[in-house]
């Protein structure tokens, strides 16, 4: 069971937490706990770790410090019913904030801030909440015991603000926790591992999720349960979509297509270890823990429903490089990637004309700089032109049902035509399972609510 920021937003609902954990365990279910920081704080740790590495500061450390303490202490006298265990957390809790204070000082006086060190600082979100939810459970009448990443075993590579399990983590994982779990309830700090030194790395932003699936596949669990302020995954964002509706089933398939196109209920890489063993994943709402939510499998479930969810991805960048000498020149994607590649900026989509004359790429905004560099950088033999349009986002249509059959990307081309969206780029894969567009930022949520209303996912159609 994996509890998102949402969900241990503070002490009361964490102690809410600690009781659904206690119910299940009661039925004879052995359970991993993975935490998330309690809400905002994560965000809170980035912003002034970015300022102080601008500005010497001490006093925005002291007002940092004393509220962080201040607020989980707090959530730790709301969440556990037990003196004795609220004053073992709050020892812990003040061990943790003279080590924060520590390192945003050395930000403050050195004036920078590596990745190395700014995951060391945004860890102690995962690691202050750990030592709470334990407590709130042990409460409950079951031990509970915080673990941070790296004690139970997820060593990682060296990427800081990215980092990618070691092949052995696993097993170490599965060696430590599977070794007392019948006598208590391991709670783990989400988001967190460390490298074979022990130095703290981070799963990137929304890795709670990823920690969840490494965890539950080297323990071979029966089910993962990521827990959300959502009641599964939804047909839209209903921020856009007011009718918006639950999606019961999804294979693994879609629910990476989405999670990599923007859906914030999944991370992006938080498939690949459910997806190697087979294993259920369930997105059910920490607020209405008795509904069933959206149950995610390996075989795309047969319905009638020819598309099953629509999603975007804002803030993107569109690069155009062109020149009549790249036509019938052999390697010149192969140039255009490894150039990319070397400027570390992701690809997000690509479409290439038969012509062979132009390539468009899709990349995020932040990244839009060193995609010019490094595509100026190529073929300095041939005359090229390089164009790029930074007011787009990427929209992608997902749906195991479309793959054979006819008429679906005529049935979006007309909706959006007949709405006056002009679609930039078209993308779609082989397994057309989606189909992926860009259009301007401007009509990106008018784009959404068209195509969701044409394919009928909500209970009435918004335009």
């Amino acid at each position: 069971m994996k509890f998102g920021g949402s969900s241990v937003a503070d002490g009361e609902h964490i102690r809410h937490v600690a009781e659904i954990v206690s119910q299940q365990r009661s039925l004879g279910d052995e359970i991993v706990v993975v935490t998330s920081a309690l809400g905002g704080v994560t965000d809170s740790l980035i912003g002034v770790a970015k300022r102080l590495s601008r500005v010497e500061d001490e006093l925005k450390i002291l007002e940092t410090t004393i509220r962080l303490r201040d607020q989980h202490t707090q959530a730790a006298r709301d969440a556990i019913g037990d003196s004795e265990i609220v004053a073992n957390v709050e020892d812990v809790i003040t061990l943790r904030m003279d080590e924060l204070e520590k390192a945003l000082i050395g930000v403050s006086h050195l004036g920078e801030l590596t990745d190395r060190t700014l995951d060391y600082i945004t860890s102690f979100g995962e690691r202050l909440a750990a030592p709470i939810l334990a407590g709130a459970i042990s409460t409950l009448g079951t031990e509970a015991i915080a673990f941070t990443g790296g004690e139970i075993g997820l060593i990682t590579d060296k990427n800081f603000q990215n980092a990618t399990p070691l092949s052995y983590a696993e097993k170490r994982i599965k060696e430590t926790l599977l070794r007392d779990i019948s006598r208590y309830i391991p709670v783990v700090t989400g988001f967190i591992g460390e490298t074979e030194k022990g130095v703290i790395t981070t799963l990137g932003r929304g890795g709670s999720d990823y920690s969840a699936t490494i965890i539950g596949a080297a323990i071979d669990a029966d089910e993962i349960w990521l827990w959300k302020d959502t009641s599964g995954i939804m047909s839209a964002d209903p921020r856009i979509v007011p009718d918006a509706r639950k999606i019961p089933v999804i294979s693994y398939v879609e629910a990476m297509e989405l999670s990599y196109f923007g859906a914030e209920v999944l991370h992006s890489r938080s498939m690949e270890p459910v997806i190697r063993k087979k294993i259920p994943l369930r997105v059910k709402n920490t607020f209405k823990p008795d509904e069933l939510g959206t149950l995610v499998i390996e075989k795309p479930e047969k319905v009638d429903d020819v598309v099953k969810a629509i999603t975007v991805i804002r803030e993107c960048a569109l690069v155009n490089i062109s020149g009549f000498g790249m036509v019938g020149v052999p390697g010149v994607a192969a140039e255009v990637f490894g150039a990319l590649a070397r400027k570390n900026v992701n690809i997000m989509m690509i479409s290439q004309g038969s012509s062979e004359r132009a390539i468009s790429i899709l990349v995020d905004r932040k990244d839009l700089k060193k995609a010019i560099s490094a595509l100026d950088s190529c073929f300095p033999n041939i005359k090229k032109e390089i164009v790029h349009t930074d007011g787009v986002s990427a929209l992608a249509i997902v749906g195991a049902g479309m793959a054979g059959t006819p008429g679906v990307a005529g049935r979006i081309f007309s909706a959006l035509g007949s709405n006056q969206i002009n679609v930039i780029m078209i993308s779609q894969g082989s397994s057309e399972y989606n189909i992926s567009m860009v259009v301007s930022e401007v009509d990106i949520e008018h784009a959404v609510r068209v195509i969701h209303a044409e394919f009928g996912l909500g209970e009435k159609a918004v335009c």
